[in-house]
């Protein structure tokens, strides 16, 4: 369980929810009104008020990089350190099988990623937050840069992530994609407060 309370984003009114293993929140609203914030704050990139816990233990609880090793940030638009992917990659015996599963070559982690496709990284940086298996996956338009078939790739394998009971908070202007995977909605803009709609998760 994925639990958010009283959380003050920049922007925001405080906010309170909770998510459940296997399920995914959507999180809905304008461009500017702080979906980003919202997903960069729970995985204490950013500053935050207020409290988030995972299976009953608080953020502050753990360092950062201890905390995002459980509930893992994907941007719109990935980081990349080092020349290559390889490197960003933990040793994982799952590496082939979430390369194969996003139709990926295995010698494009060895390839400059300065050569590949804008759709190649973004699938690579999927890759990268999968292979040490986090209970908790915060993706912020996961499919912005594919084409109909990467994204229907990506769709089974966020689907995958749900029935391995992890718990997906899931930014995207694909309406049909929020609509065949969100148990959940969390409106930030369109309402005189933050709106939480759906079966399995709790406004508080």
């Amino acid at each position: 369980m994925l639990r958010v309370d009283y959380l003050t984003v920049p922007g925001l009114p405080a906010l309170s929810f909770e998510v459940a293993a296997g399920e995914c929140l959507a999180v809905e609203g304008p461009s500017g009104c702080g979906k980003t914030r919202l997903l960069r704050a729970i995985a204490d990139l950013d500053p935050a008020g207020g409290y988030v816990l995972l299976e009953g233990v608080e953020r502050r609880e753990m360092n950062g990089p201890q905390w995002r090793r459980h509930v893992r940030y994907v941007s719109a638009e990935p980081a990349w350190w080092a020349p290559t992917a390889r490197a960003h990659f933990p040793p994982s015996d799952r590496l082939e099988r979430l390369l194969t599963a996003l139709a990926l070559d295995i010698g494009l982690v060895d390839r400059p990623l300065a050569e590949l496709s804008t759709g190649e990284r973004q699938r690579l940086a999927l890759v990268r937050a999968l292979a040490d298996e986090p209970g908790v996956l915060l993706l912020d338009e996961p499919t912005s840069a594919l084409d109909a078939t990467a994204s229907a790739l990506v769709e089974e394998l966020i689907r995958f992530q749900l029935l391995a009971e992890r718990i997906v908070l899931l930014v995207s202007h694909d309406g049909p994609l929020v609509q065949r995977l969100a148990h959940a909605r969390l409106l930030l803009a369109g309402a005189p407060e933050p709106r939480l709609r759906a079966a399995g998760v709790a406004a508080a």
